[in-house]
C-alpha cells in the first residue's frame, strides 16, 4: 500500500513538471508574475539589526525555489518582474517600499543578485537530473546565496565606500545563519517536488534510467 501511494507521487510530480513545459508562454509569464508576488509577499517579513541599513527578509526563501519551480528563463524572469516592477514604483520591496531609490540604495546589489541566483539555479536544476537530490540542491542553493551576497556586498562598498572587513560585517555576516537555514529548506523542499525522470530532456546519466509513459 505505502509503496502505491509512493510510486503515485512520483508520477504526479512527473506530470505536474511535463504539464509545465507544455505552458503556453502566456501562461509562463503569468506563473513568474505568481512568483514575483510571492517573493513581494516575504519582502514584508523583514526587521533590522541595530548595525547595518540592511534588513533581514524571507525574499531569498522565494528567489532560491523560483528556479526550482520555473527553470532558468521563467525563475529568472520572476525575478526581473519583481525587481522591475518595484522600479517602477508597485511597493511590493521590504517595508512596501518600491521605486528607483531602492534599486540605487544599499539594497540594490541584493536585488539584481536575486535575478542571477534564480537563473542559475533554475539552468542546472532544469537541465541536469542528478542535480535534483539533496545534497546538490543544496549546493546550488548555497551558491545562489553567495551570488545574491556577491553583488550585494560590491555595491553596498561602493555606495557607502566601505572597506572589505566593514562591509562583511554589515553586508554579509548578520546574514548567514538565517540564509542557510532559508537554503536547507528550500533544498529539502526542491528535492521533494523535483521529478527524478527525464521530462524535457534533461542530461541523465544513470545507466538505467527510471521513464514513465503516459
Amino acid at each position: 500500500m505505502v509503496a502505491t501511494w509512493v510510486d503515485q507521487y512520483k508520477y504526479q510530480r512527473y506530470r505536474a513538471f511535463s504539464w509545465r513545459h507544455s505552458l503556453s508562454t502566456t501562461q509562463k509569464v503569468g506563473l513568474a508574475l505568481m512568483v514575483a508576488c510571492l517573493t513581494g509577499l516575504l519582502a514584508q517579513l523583514r526587521f533590522y539589526l541595530p548595525f547595518t541599513p540592511v534588513p533581514v527578509t524571507g525574499q531569498v526563501f522565494a528567489v532560491l525555489l523560483s528556479g526550482v519551480l520555473l527553470g532558468k528563463w521563467y525563475g529568472g524572469l520572476s525575478q526581473g518582474l519583481y525587481v522591475g516592477l518595484g522600479a517602477s514604483g508597485l511597493p511590493w520591496f521590504a517595508g512596501f517600499s518600491g521605486g528607483i531609490g531602492v534599486i540605487t540604495g544599499c539594497t540594490g546589489g541584493y536585488l539584481m543578485g536575486f535575478i542571477l541566483a534564480a537563473s542559475l539555479i533554475g539552468w542546472l536544476t532544469e537541465r541536469h537530473i542528478a542535480a535534483r537530490r539533496f545534497l546538490p540542491q543544496l549546493g546550488l542553493m548555497v551558491m545562489g546565496v553567495v551570488l545574491i551576497y556577491g553583488l550585494g556586498a560590491a555595491w553596498f562598498s561602493i555606495l557607502f565606500s566601505y572597506g572589505f572587513t566593514a562591509t562583511m560585517k554589515m553586508a554579509v555576516l548578520p546574514f548567514i545563519a538565517l540564509d542557510i537555514v532559508k537554503a536547507v529548506a528550500a533544498a529539502g523542499i526542491a528535492r521533494a517536488i523535483l521529478p527524478k525522470e527525464v521530462c524535457n530532456g534533461e542530461v541523465d546519466r544513470r545507466k538505467y534510467p527510471p521513464v514513465y509513459q503516459d
